[in-house]
């Protein structure tokens, strides 16, 4: 069985690549971070999601909140209630600088000592905040840094990156994740949580998710406050 290193931040997304690992026979070690995000409710999420996977999950710890930058790791205000329009004009103040960058370096090097070749990533092009470091081409230069710069890439050993959601619109992830049998109420996405974990409804991320049950015609089940 092949090993597979799947990020899983226990968002609708992540969850749901890892339900595809999974499904196509990978043996799978789930990583998270905790990076001082402000809703690292997500991060009982992603513990949820792996133990109902029954995969060996890692969580590594390092504080983002040092740099700021961000309005996850700062006290700048999460935008609520952007329209489609809005979400899709500029680089939004939720997009956390380099984050990408930094989570695929830890599973680069996580998946060279398990000697797997292959890690799992759930960023989307289309249904997305405009973030950077979730286009095809970021995905396309990563690998090729991730084959130039490891000892198993030098000797032949070459590192595959998938994205399977990255060409889905939030309405073909719901129903990838439904028709693969992920329980969507372990996850979590919202980026500002109130102090019991409920998710705010109106920030992007929850826009995004709630408009893909929405298209699929399903149910979210999640309690939204």
């Amino acid at each position: 069985m092949k090993r597979a290193v799947c990020l899983l931040s226990g968002g609708l997304d992540s969850s749901t690549c890892l339900a595809i690992a999974k499904h196509e026979g990978y043996e799978c070690f789930a990583l998270s971070f905790d990076y001082g995000q402000r809703h690292r409710f997500e991060l009982a999420a992603a513990d949820r999601v792996a133990n109902a996977y029954g995969v060996v999950h890692r969580t590594l710890s390092f504080d983002l909140r040092q740099f700021g930058g961000s309005a996850l790791t700062s006290a700048l205000e999460v935008p609520k209630h952007r329209s489609l329009a809005e979400m899709g004009d500029g680089i939004p103040v939720t997009y956390v600088p380099a984050r990408n960058t930094i989570f695929l370096s830890f599973a680069l090097a996580w998946a060279e000592t398990l000697g797997a070749q292959d890690i799992f990533l759930g960023v989307n092009a289309l249904d997305y905040s405009g973030y950077p470091d979730c286009r095809p081409e970021y995905v396309e230069a990563f690998t090729k840094l991730a084959n130039l710069s490891t000892k198993a890439g030098v000797e032949g050993a070459r590192m595959t990156i998938h994205t399977p959601l990255i060409a889905l619109t939030k309405a073909g992830i719901v129903k990838l994740g439904a028709s693969l049998g992920l329980d969507f109420g372990l996850t979590h996405s919202c980026y500002d949580p109130d102090a019991e974990g409920r998710p705010c409804g109106s920030c992007d991320s929850c826009l995004l998710r709630l408009k893909g049950f929405a298209e699929a015609g399903l149910t979210d089940p999640l309690e939204y406050r």
